[in-house]
This record gives structure tokens, C-alpha cells and sequence, in this order.
């Protein structure tokens, strides 16, 4: 997650390689997130980022983000941030941070859903910079598809909020993608899974929170045409406060095949399969 200066309000990240191809698309706006956030006052935090993806992206390549300044308020900060590779831009990223004021009028509809807790849940994590854990789904509520994970990040983080806000930006792109292949699968039941990947991915940060503790992401979907799905998401503390919101537009693309016929290797397991929560969008806008 290591961003190193490259000239003015530029900085250069490098993605780990993973077994699907491509960049991880919760990698590049982590990244960006946190190349904003370096441009930004101090005292300022994370209150929103919209993602676009634009292009897969190379995990052979380092990364350039290059950091506009839209404006500095007295209470927000705007920046927009282009991820470049020598393919030209694979994301276009516009971030808001706000002053830490006063804490005023706290009000908070939204509850925690009744799931078993971490321990009790189905490790189903593909990476090692964190955990997820399995506890609901995916099933039916009402008009929608649903599921439910606790994840943390398995570093202490300290307390700088960006690196948490960071963290959680991460983690976010591995469950609501993976549920659109899901609905995908539950309403034609195909013979292969089709794979997730990210078009527009955006997050809003409401409450403090720290991302190496468990956070709980219930994800829902209720909408797929034309091989585009959206997908919601909450992220609620272990003590019930809704720190976070979460909206993907997501892609389905065919199986790709290899020479031969074989299927090629992707990354996610299959969703016929375990259904874990184990289908992270990828960085790749349309194509």
C-alpha cells in the first residue's frame, strides 16, 4: 500500500500479483485514496471517493497517480486522481475529505444485522493483508440478494484515519462484485461462472472507524440487465455503528479459454462452488 513520491502531487504505487489477471481493482483506489489524502491538511478525513475504471490493469507495472487539486474549502477538500500505466489511464478517481469539527447531531436508523460473529463465520480470504469471514448468504431477503461478512485487516494500523479508510477501500471491491456473479448464477445457472469485474466503484465514510478491528460488510443486489449488475453495501462496527456505504456497478464477462479449449485460470473460486465471498472485481473498465 507504500506510495513514493514522483514529482509534484505525484506519487507511484506498485501492485502484488494475483492468481486472476489483471490489478486488483480495491487496490487501485486504495492507492488513490491515499495518494489524495497526501495532498490534503492536515485534520482532514476521508468523506467520499467514486471510482471509474477504465482499463485493466498490469500488476508488472508500477502505477502512476497523478493528483489534481480541485479545491480547498474551509470544510472539504476535492481532488481528482488519474491511475496511469504505459497503456494510458486504468482509473479515474475523484475524492472528498472533511475537517474533523465538533461532533454534533448523531442519528443512525440502520442496525446491525442479527449474524453469527466473526469467529463462527467461514474463513474465505484469498489474500494475506486481511481476513473475511463468511457468517450469512448469499440468500433471498425480500426483492433482494444478500450476504454478510466480518473482515479486518491483519496489521495495526495505527491511528492516522486514512489508512483505515484506505484499508476498508481495499476490502470493499471483494464482496459486492462477487454477489452480482452470484444472482447472475442463481437466475440461468450456467455451466461455467461468468467473472465480476469493476466499472464504477464508490464509497462514503460516515463514522470513525479502525479497519484492523472486525468490520462487518452486508452486501445486497437486486438488479442485473445486459451483464451489468449493481450491488450495495454497509459496513457496520461490532457495536453497531454504520461506518460506511458502499455502490458498485459491476460486469459480467464468459469464461475466457485457453489454447485447447481448457478454460484459462481466474482468480475467484468458482460461485457454484463454495459461494464463499471470494470474488474480487477486478481493475478493468469496459472494453
Amino acid at each position: 500500500m507504500e506510495l513514493a513520491a514522483h514529482g509534484p502531487d505525484t506519487y507511484v504505487g506498485q501492485g502484488p500479483r494475483y492468481p486472476w489477471e489483471g490489478l486488483y481493482g480495491g487496490q487501485v483506489v486504495a492507492q488513490a485514496l491515499q495518494a489524495a489524502a497526501l495532498t490534503v491538511e492536515p485534520g482532514f478525513r476521508p468523506h467520499s471517493l467514486h471510482a471509474n475504471f477504465l482499463r485493466t490493469g498490469d500488476a508488472d507495472e508500477p502505477v502512476r497517480y497523478e493528483v489534481e487539486r480541485l479545491r480547498n474549502g474551509n470544510s472539504f477538500f476535492s481532488r481528482q486522481v488519474v491511475a496511469r500505466q504505459s497503456t494510458g489511464a486504468i482509473l479515474n478517481t475523484s475524492a472528498s475529505f472533511k475537517a474533523a469539527g465538533p461532533q454534533t447531531m448523531d442519528v443512525q436508523l440502520a442496525q446491525l444485522p442479527d449474524v453469527p460473529a466473526p469467529e463462527e463465520g467461514h474463513e474465505v480470504s484469498w489474500g494475506p493483508l486481511f481476513e473475511l469471514r463468511l457468517v450469512h448468504g448469499p440468500a433471498r431477503a425480500g426483492d433482494q440478494l444478500s450476504a454478510c461478512s466480518w473482515f479486518r485487516v491483519l496489521e495495526d494500523l495505527g491511528d492516522e484515519p486514512v489508512a483505515h479508510a484506505a484499508a476498508l477501500a481495499y476490502v470493499s471491491d471483494s464482496g459486492p462484485a462477487w454477489l452480482v456473479a452470484a444472482l447472475h448464477e442463481e437466475a440461468c445457472t450456467p455451466a461455467e461462472p461468468w467473472r465480476p469485474v469493476s466499472l464504477d466503484h464508490a464509497v462514503w465514510f460516515h463514522r470513525s472507524f479502525r479497519a484492523d478491528n472486525w468490520l462487518l460488510l452486508q452486501a445486497s443486489t437486486g438488479s442485473l440487465h445486459n451483464s451489468i449488475g449493481l450491488a450495495r453495501g454497509r459496513v457496520f462496527s461490532q457495536k453497531g455503528s454504520l461506518v460506511a456505504s458502499i455502490a458498485q456497478e459491476v460486469l459480467l464477462r464468459r469464461p475466457r479459454r485457453a489454447a485447447g479449449g481448457e478454460r484459462a485460470v481466474s482468480g475467484e473460486r468458482a460461485v457454484s462452488g463454495e459461494r464463499g465471498m471470494s470474488g474480487p472485481g477486478r481493475s478493468r473498465g469496459p472494453e
